[in-house]
């Protein structure tokens, strides 16, 4: 539940939909679906047993497997991927919720898209509110952090994930009992082979990433706290299986009742906070629909926010564990939470840093950390003997490490290749 909350997350409920709406709906979903088959879950099994493997987060477990220090710089590359995202991530956990806060007060109530479009850039010009809401997620994460891994993270993961999957299947009845629902449920699963475009196949890539992720050391981290005997394999199943739902789960929320009422897929970024707002009001329980769907995207946010911050703790902890005073867990909570907070403030008033913050993690950083990891098991520990990270379950034929390692060395480098290009816009 704990790393199925690390990858569950606003990826999952707010950009996924948008995103699976500029491209064509099942067209997007279908080439999504196979590239988390293709690469993603090769590449989060492998996070998962380079932590176990190691029993360390990522700025020892590189180190531990490989035996130097030369693949150090990975380890460093996945902290300050953590790090960066956490930026623009808290401040639209913030926007998250503050909508919730207003939807519990019924402040949707009359208005129509171009009053929630005006609201919405309300909220964004104004820096205290902003700064406020957003810092209320990192004092909640941070709660959570300072204790440890069993009474903290997977207490609390416990709760959130079944919670959030009722929650889903509860706005999932609602909104399917619409008038004219249907018509978005043939936009999200009628697959159209003309609408799959070069365009289409990078995006979905992309979200990928993402969506799973992959390529910033959480999944790592959360490896080294398996038990020994628990299976990488089937773990990474399961994690893949509940992010996949929860992603279609809600394309199923959110198009038939755009559809529905007439409005546009297509909506790009705005279309949680814009779009969803004005359908809630046409719908019968308009506050109760609302409140739902905003509690949803504030949950998801907390379970990838949580996971964003342990990175960082535990790279702290790991990096003064040779001093003479290392710092504990919960001092390492507190210089992250300031770091963060810091962070925050900066990208709430220099939007460019925000913006930025965004393009670099999810265009650059996250994708190399993705290559990195896969070069380092694919081509450096695999013909090191007794050292080689590899689905070697008993049940895995000769033939599925063949595969695997294949893909790790040719079709991951390649993918994120062009997600590289296309994210900065030169393919």
């Amino acid at each position: 539940m704990a790393a199925a909350g690390s990858a569950v997350g606003l990826g999952n409920i707010w950009k996924f939909p948008y995103v699976a709406g500029e491209n064509g709906g099942g067209a997007f979903l279908v080439v999504y679906l196979l590239c988390v088959l293709l690469f993603g879950m090769p590449l989060l099994m492998t996070e998962f047993m380079i932590g176990k493997r190691s029993g360390k987060s990522a700025h020892g477990a590189f180190r531990a497997l490989s035996g130097n220090s030369r693949w150090q710089w990975l380890s460093w590359l996945c902290m300050l991927t953590a790090f960066v995202i956490m930026g623009f991530y808290f401040v639209v956990t913030g926007w998250c919720f503050n909508y919730l806060v207003e939807a519990v007060m019924n402040s949707f109530s009359g208005l129509g898209t171009q009053e929630l479009t005006a609201h919405f850039d309300t909220i964004q010009s104004s820096k205290p509110r902003m700064i406020l809401f957003g810092i209320v997620p990192v004092l909640l994460t941070a709660g959570v952090l300072w204790f440890d891994v069993n009474k903290g993270i997977e207490r609390l993961s416990k709760i959130l994930m079944p919670l959030l999957l009722g929650l889903m299947l509860l706005m999932a009845g609602v909104v399917l009992m619409i008038d004219g629902s249907s018509a978005g449920m043939r936009f999200f699963f009628r697959f159209d082979m003309a609408q799959i475009t070069p365009r289409v196949v990078m995006e979905a890539m992309g979200q990928c990433f993402f969506s799973l992720s992959i390529g910033m050391g959480a999944l790592i981290t959360y490896g080294s706290y398996m038990p020994k005997g628990q299976n990488v394999i089937a773990t990474s199943v399961q994690v893949i299986v509940l992010d996949t739902l929860v992603a279609l789960m809600a394309g199923v929320i959110i198009f038939p009742a755009v559809f529905a009422f007439g409005f546009d897929p297509a909506e790009g970024p705005q279309l949680v906070f814009v779009v969803l707002p004005a359908i809630f009001e046409k719908m019968t329980l308009p506050w109760l629909s609302s409140v739902l769907f905003f509690a949803l995207l504030c949950i998801a946010a907390i379970t990838s926010t949580i996971s964003l911050m342990e990175v960082v703790v535990a790279f702290i902890c790991e990096a003064s564990a040779n001093n003479k005073r290392p710092l504990h867990r919960r001092q390492a909570v507190l210089i992250t939470s300031a770091l963060v907070i810091v962070l925050l403030v900066t990208c709430v008033f220099v939007p460019e840093v925000f913006n930025y913050s965004d393009l670099v993690s999810s265009c650059v950083m996250m994708p190399l950390g993705a290559l990195g990891t896969a070069v380092f098991v694919g081509w450096i520990l695999s013909r090191k003997k007794g050292k080689a990270v590899q689905p070697n379950e008993s049940w895995i034929k000769c033939w599925s490490r063949k595969f695997y390692l294949f893909v790790l060395r040719f079709i991951v480098p390649l993918a994120i290749l062009l997600i590289v290009l296309n994210g900065l816009g030169i393919l």
